[in-house]
């Protein structure tokens, strides 16, 4: 948790609360997080962590954000597995129930961050969209530059139009791919909120720089 002095807190009156979701593993859903929990002066909120326990994505966070108003809420699940949650939670004999998630209870801003994509199954039956669904939150889509990510992209994009929910807009993570943008962002009515770029080194003076950028 980050401890400030009570006349830093402004709550929001219409908190937004956000979904962060990847086109796949390792596109920088964690970085964009962290850049939109700076940006907003938000909560955080990773529900399972697969894998990672000794620096987990929430760890990262908490180091990358530098906001006084920002409070960095515990999993829901930790899993030692570096595996889907499905599979990490079946390896410790438990499976991860819909009516074990309930958002944190806070006044502020939340920045909630998906574990993968959307079709990442949290339990047999439940994946990550429907927990986006059950929680009813508007998502943000990290896109990473890669062969293959307008594929990937775009099939993110399908399937929350398909379940109605909510697209607030994309990050693109990754070295500037102006063609790239441009095929994905003719098939999305999506706005572009921020542009990630390659860092020598991810810092909390990094993330502070480009929360500015973000386009909400």
């Amino acid at each position: 948790m980050t401890s400030f002095p009570p006349s830093v807190k402004r709550w929001p009156e219409q908190p937004d609360r956000l979904f962060v979701t990847g086109i796949g593993t390792d596109v920088g859903k964690t970085v964009a997080a962290a850049v939109l929990t700076q940006a907003l002066g938000a909560d955080y909120w990773k529900p399972v962590q697969a894998g990672g326990l000794d620096h987990t994505d929430t760890d990262e966070v908490r180091r990358l954000v530098t906001h006084p108003g920002s409070y960095f809420h515990s999993e829901r699940h930790r899993l030692q597995l570096p595996a889907s949650p499905h599979k990490a939670a079946a390896a410790e004999g438990r499976q991860l129930l819909p009516t074990d998630f309930t958002l944190p209870d806070t006044p502020n801003h939340l920045v909630v961050e998906g574990a993968g994509g959307l079709l990442v199954p949290l339990a047999p039956g439940f994946l990550v969209a429907d927990l986006v669904q059950q929680l009813g939150l508007a998502v943000v889509v990290v896109s990473r530059h890669y062969l293959g990510s307008i594929n990937h992209t775009l099939l993110t994009l399908e399937v929350l139009r398909q379940r109605g929910i909510a697209v607030r807009g994309l990050v693109f993570n990754g070295p500037a791919d102006p063609s790239t943008e441009d095929v994905i962002l003719n098939h999305t009515p999506a706005p572009v909120l921020l542009r990630l770029r390659p860092e020598p080194a991810l810092t909390a003076a990094v993330v502070a720089a480009y929360a500015p950028q973000v386009q909400l």
